[in-house]
């Protein structure tokens, strides 16, 4: 690969959205690159089990990370194994800028970056993720029916998810570090009057513990005396914020208080030709199906997006103008 090399669409991230992207890319016959810095399927790789993806009923996040990965290199995707140090946005091409000095020249941007869920940065918590440490309790909560679970956090995500929690495990341990949540009002109260939620004020956790069969316990400290226990739980739901992996969304992008990417339907950011799809952009739910959804709306708008560009500058390449139409059937 060399300096400058031109493509149609350049997509950053090879989550389910990025994937799914490029899937839809290559059917328009657009020339195509994939740059992946870590491992291909983003953070689903990481799960143990997977239930709630359309057409299979169970599975693991490795497993389906390899499907969609095996279904994009079917259609002849190329990936890039590197990381990408800016995204310079131009009038004619965008350029993206690799760590390794490499310039890729394309038509069109797809950011599909993702996120990452805060974490507490203690003993344990990386160890057995996936094996009773989570992040999201509508992938993982029915993993836990008539169990014992313990939530981290006090704001909205974290009340919310202890009440859906609280449908599934016989118990549940809300652990907050104030003697206040932070959720909403409303929340507070729907928390509060829930039997089977026990929140624990001023309290804050240590350490995870597991065993052969996944997490046992998780330490405790009292913010307020300083006294240490253990409690005995089946599984650990972390939920003190989401960060965006914002960092090479370019000056111009419009992003919410929160650092999440703006977009319009189409995914299409205010810079045109550069489109967010994913965990990177402002959505209501954050789920596997919903980025692959994204990836494919991105995916047929920038194809129709380099056709017109490629019509502009009479270049006899250009996409068919009933792309579109043609690959909803």
């Amino acid at each position: 690969m060399t300096t400058g090399q031109a493509y149609d669409l350049v997509i950053i991230g090879g989550g389910p959205g990025g994937l799914s992207a490029g899937i839809y890319a290559k059917r328009a016959a657009m020339n195509t690159v994939l740059v992946e810095k870590g491992v291909t399927g983003g953070q689903v790789v990481m799960s143990d089990e997977v239930e709630n993806y359309p057409g299979f009923e169970h599975t693991s996040g490795a497993e389906l990370a390899m499907k969609f990965l095996e279904h994009a290199q079917a259609y002849g995707l190329e990936i890039l194994s590197q990381e990408v140090s800016e995204v310079e946005p131009g009038l004619n091409h965008h350029h993206v800028h690799l760590a390794d000095g490499t310039t890729l020249d394309t038509h069109a941007v797809i950011l599909a970056t993702g996120g990452s869920p805060r974490k507490l940065a203690i003993p344990g918590e990386d160890e057995y993720y996936g094996r009773g440490v989570s992040y999201c309790a509508v992938c993982d909560g029915f993993f836990f029916r008539n169990k014992t679970v313990v939530v981290v956090g006090g704001g909205d995500t974290a009340t919310e998810e202890a009440l859906y929690l609280a449908k599934l495990a016989a118990k549940v341990y809300l652990v907050h570090r104030r003697d206040e949540l932070r959720a909403s009002k409303i929340l507070q109260k729907r928390v509060m009057d829930d039997c089977n939620i026990e929140i624990l004020w001023n309290t804050v956790a240590t350490a995870i513990k597991a065993g052969s069969d996944g997490v046992e316990a998780i330490s405790l400290e009292d913010t307020l005396s300083g006294e240490a226990r253990e409690l005995p739980t089946d599984g650990v739901f972390i939920f003190i914020g989401f960060d965006p992996n914002n960092e090479v969304v370019p000056a111009g992008v419009r992003m919410n208080a929160d650092g999440y990417v703006m977009t319009d339907e189409k995914c299409e950011t205010a810079i045109k030709g550069l489109f967010a799809i994913g965990d990177l952009r402002e959505k209501y739910a954050r789920q596997i199906v919903i980025s692959a959804a994204d990836g494919s709306t991105a995916a047929l708008a920038a194809a129709h997006y380099v056709e017109t560009q490629k019509s502009s500058s009479a270049d006899s390449c250009a996409i068919p103008a009933d792309l579109v139409e043609e690959s909803a059937n």
